[in-house]
This record gives structure tokens, sequence and C-alpha cells, in this order.
């Protein structure tokens, strides 16, 4: 009994009550956006808010359970779960049913998980407790083989096999991980020249992006041109990112399905089809705009109750917030996630091992991706993809994944004395 009122004791319950003050503020929206004149109370299992409800409680009666797990489970049993997990992802395939081109659904009787959900958690576990042996150091990039490894190997099979790009997407994530870790911030910087160079080529053709890569690449090899293996790589990155312009030409041509294609051409000003695939996009900013500074009140969103708003209780619960809380609301959200967000990276830096680091900044990592996702993608700026908004939007499977993910991050922070340095 001892430790177990030890563990409790110790456990970040600041981070707890973030946690559950964004799950009861995305709650109350999910009712908010379900609700009509008509509509049952907000407890009631006919309407999406009292389904939502039940998932809340069973969440937090898991993250409890997890607490009382030992801490070194997770790093003792790491890979066997990460196998299990991709056996499980390999599986749904097979067991899944078509939803909108996706098959990553699997139905249990009347409740339908997504295993995805729950992969970036196990591929945290496994990329934490490889680089969290005695003997890693991050020296170059060969060192990033494995992590890498187990990180694209799930992100290819959602995408891939499951046809879940969104989810896919996510696992990007562990970059800002492997940065925390040593890896150099060139990568990084090779990313973001890589979306830039597709954006340069999806939306203007192959020259231009041709000029800007030569122009580019043409002062860096004269800033190091005495610098012989420099030289030697900048020419070869060069010629790289040559050949990935082209790579990417052909990708959106020939790769993307065509409702991809036009997602991405409307973010880009390719098209413009305000009541065809840029309809989801163009309500939600509507939406957002209308609620003015203070909003519209709880329950008076005239989009929201009107339906214009496609799946408005879950990946667009933001545009909830934005009519009916305004300005206001939406600032206090985004303020909320902030907080949440910089205390997990805190739990994180104050974390003995390595193994214990490197998983609550793959935690870090993941919240925020999926929050500039789907703000992005609700405000217009970024495809429509799919992402859930963290606690907020409905669903079980988001819910309990992001719930599991978060709490395994709390008990190792509370063994965090227990564990050797």
């Amino acid at each position: 009994m001892n430790e177990r009122t030890n563990i409790w004791s110790a456990v970040d319950w600041w981070t707890v009550v973030m946690f559950l003050a964004l799950a009861l503020f995305g709650w109350i929206n999910i009712y908010g956006a379900c609700y009509t004149f008509e509509q049952s109370s907000i407890f009631s299992f006919s309407n999406n808010a009292g389904k939502q409800f039940v998932w809340i409680c069973s969440a937090l009666v898991m993250g409890g359970i997890i607490l009382l797990i030992d801490e070194k489970t997770y790093d003792m049993f790491g890979y066997w779960l990460y196998g299990l997990m991709i056996l499980l992802l390999i599986a749904t395939r097979f067991m899944a049913h078509d939803i909108k081109g996706s098959m990553s659904w699997i139905s249990l009787g009347p409740v339908s998980l997504q295993p995805a959900e729950f992969a970036k958690c196990i591929t945290a576990i496994a990329v934490a407790k490889f680089m969290g042996r005695f003997d890693y150091r991050l020296r170059d990039w060969r060192d990033l083989i494995w992590p890498a490894l187990f990180v694209l190997t799930p992100m290819f099979i959602i995408m891939v096999v499951e046809k879940e790009t969104g989810s896919a997407l996510v696992f990007s994530a562990f970059l800002l991980t492997f940065y925390r870790q040593g890896m150099s911030g060139l990568v990084l910087l090779a990313g973001v020249l890589a979306a830039v160079l597709f954006i340069v080529v999806v939306r203007f053709s192959l020259l231009p992006a041709a000029i800007l890569l030569t122009v580019l690449f043409a002062i860096v090899l004269w800033r190091t041109w005495k610098k012989r293996t420099t030289r030697t790589w900048v020419i070869v990155f060069y010629i790289l990112y040559l050949g990935f312009s082209g790579a990417c030409n052909y990708a959106f041509e020939h790769v993307l399905k065509p409702h991809q294609r036009e997602r991405i051409e409307v973010v880009l000003g390719m098209r413009d089809d305000p009541s065809g695939v840029g309809y989801n996009a163009n309500q939600a900013r509507i939406a957002i705009g209308s609620g003015g500074f203070f909003g519209k009140g709880y329950l008076q969103g005239t989009q929201t109750k009107l339906r214009y708003v496609p799946e408005q209780h879950t990946d667009f619960i933001f545009c909830t917030v934005g009519e009916e809380w305004g300005f206001v609301g939406t600032t206090f959200v985004l303020l909320l996630y902030l907080a949440f967000i910089l205390r997990i990276i805190w739990l994180s830096e104050r974390q003995r091992d390595t193994f214990a680091r490197v998983y609550g900044y793959s935690v870090a990592s993941i919240f925020l991706i999926h929050l500039t996702i789907n703000i992005g993608m609700v405000l217009g700026i970024l495809p429509v993809i799919g992402i859930p908004l963290p606690m907020f939007s409905y669903g079980g499977s988001s819910l309990w994944g992001f719930t599991i993910l978060l709490f395994i991050l709390l008990r190792l922070d509370a063994a965090r004395n227990n564990r050797l340095i």
C-alpha cells in the first residue's frame, strides 16, 4: 500500500487537471455541435455527447489503472508490444470495413476502434526503449537508422495498407524527439525545404523549383567552397533535391488520389470550389468568423445548428468553439493546449533517465502535431486529412489513445526518483 500511496502523491495533478479540462470542454462542445431544440439531455446515449461522456469516464478509469502498473513494465516489454502492434495493424486491413476509402476501423459489436490511434503510443515506447539503451549515443545519421525504422514501419502500414493518410502523417512528430536527442537541425531544415519544394512544384511546375534550388545551393556552395567535404555534400544534396522535385511532380500527378490532389489545389489557391472539395474548409471559416469576439453564446450557433459544417463534432469541433465562444473562447482553448504541451515538455526535462525523457518528448510532439494539423485544417491553411483535436473531438479510439499516451508518462514521472540516472 505504501508504494501505491507514494505514486498517487507523486502524480503531477496539474497535468491531469488540464487533461480533464480539455476533455470536459470538448464534451460540452460536442453537445453544442449536435444540439437541436428537440435534443435530449447531454447525458443521453441517444446523442454523441452522452456517448462521449462514457468514453471520458472509461478513459479516467483506464488512466487510474495505468498509474497502478509498475513503470518498469513499459521498458521491459516495449519490443514485444511493438511487434504485436505491427501484427495488429496488418490484421486490421483484413478485418476492417471500408469507411470513406480507409480500412483502419475494427468493429467490436457496437463499438468501433482504430488501432492506429494506439500505435503512436507503442511506437513511442519502442523508440524510447532503443534510444534509452546504456550504450546508445546519437552521433551521426547511422545511429538514427533503427529509431527511424521503428517509426516508418507503422507509418507505412497505416498509409499504404490501411489507406489512412492522416494518422500516418502524425508519426512525423518523432522528428522533434530525434532533434531533442541530438539529431542535426539540418535534417529538420531539409524537411522544411522538401515541403517548400513540393508546394513550388505543385503550384508553379518544375522549372521555378529548379531555379529556386539552383540559386539557393549556389549561395551555399559559394560560402563553403573552401571546405572540400562540405562542398561535396552541397553538390550531392543539390542533385538529390532536383530528383526529389521530379518525384514530387510524379507523385502529385500519378500517386495521389483525385480527392487528395483536389484538397491540395484548394489550399494552394489553384482551385476555387466552395461547394465541392473546398466546402468543409470554407464552411469552417464562415462558422469561426461568425462568432466574432465573444461568440453567439452556448447552443446558439446557427452554422452549427443548420449542419453547414460536416463532421462538426469530430475533426471540425473547433468550429463550434469559434462560433459559440468567439475569439475569447478559441484563444482560451489554444492557451490551454499551449500550457498543457509546455507542461509535458517540463515533465520530460526533469526525467532522470533517457527512456522516460525520450518517451515524454514523443508525447509532447504527438500532441503538438495533432493540434497544429487540426487547427490548420479547420482554418483552411492545410489540406483536410481527418486529424482529431486531442481530447476535444468525439471518438473513443482517439480519447483512449491520448489517455494511454499521457498517463504512461505520468506513471514514469511519478516514479522518476526510483529510476537510475
